[in-house]
């Protein structure tokens, strides 16, 4: 996440607190990203309740379902996420909401190009800004720093607060190193 600009995650935070206050939420509650998307309107389907997706498309999805997680996308004035219900809950809840948060940050969208000469050749653009923003804003909403802060002072482990917040470990390890709080937790304590 190098590429942050300086008070974004702090943001983040922030932003994060705003929406658990209008969804009536504590920093000790888990934020279902399912819930989010309904509040804000946007639709979220999997690959199966797309209308007009192929049998083909289905089937190349389902034959690699670690090769993709999730997709957004604006049609008709509305956001539409698609994801990959294969995945495990923790870890659709981070992919809706990574896609979640590029519809709150106003990211464009990828730009797409299929090459006419390489039949079946198609690439698209990547802004590593707006993927550091999206995850950052994402794993905030998830996973609150303050609501972090409160479970580890509670002594509850990596897995009893990966249960708390429905997210994986991995994301709560994660954040746990790069919020800072074992140190706050430590100096509180001297």
């Amino acid at each position: 996440m190098k590429t942050l600009e300086r008070g974004f995650k702090a943001w983040a935070e922030r932003t994060s607190l705003a929406l658990r206050r209008e969804l009536d939420l504590t920093v000790d509650d888990a934020l279902c990203p399912f819930k989010l998307a309904e509040y804000l309107e946007i639709v979220i389907w999997t690959p199966d309740k797309v209308p007009g997706i192929t049998s083909d498309i289905l089937s190349l999805l389902k034959e690699d379902l670690w090769g993709w997680s999730a997709t957004s996308f604006q049609a008709n004035g509305k956001c539409f996420v698609i994801y990959n219900p294969d995945h495990s809950s923790g870890r659709r809840a981070s992919d809706v909401m990574h896609e979640i948060s590029h519809n709150i940050l106003g990211h464009q969208p990828a730009t797409v190009i299929i090459s006419l000469e390489l039949e079946g050749l198609a690439m698209r653009s990547f802004d590593q800004k707006q993927e550091d923003e999206a995850n950052c804003l994402a794993w905030s909403l998830l996973l609150p720093r303050d609501g972090l802060l409160r479970a580890k002072s509670r002594k509850l482990t990596i897995e009893q607060i990966a249960n708390q917040f429905s997210v994986t470990q991995k994301l709560v390890t994660y954040r746990i190193q790069t919020t800072g709080i074992e140190r706050q937790i430590k100096a509180t304590h001297r």
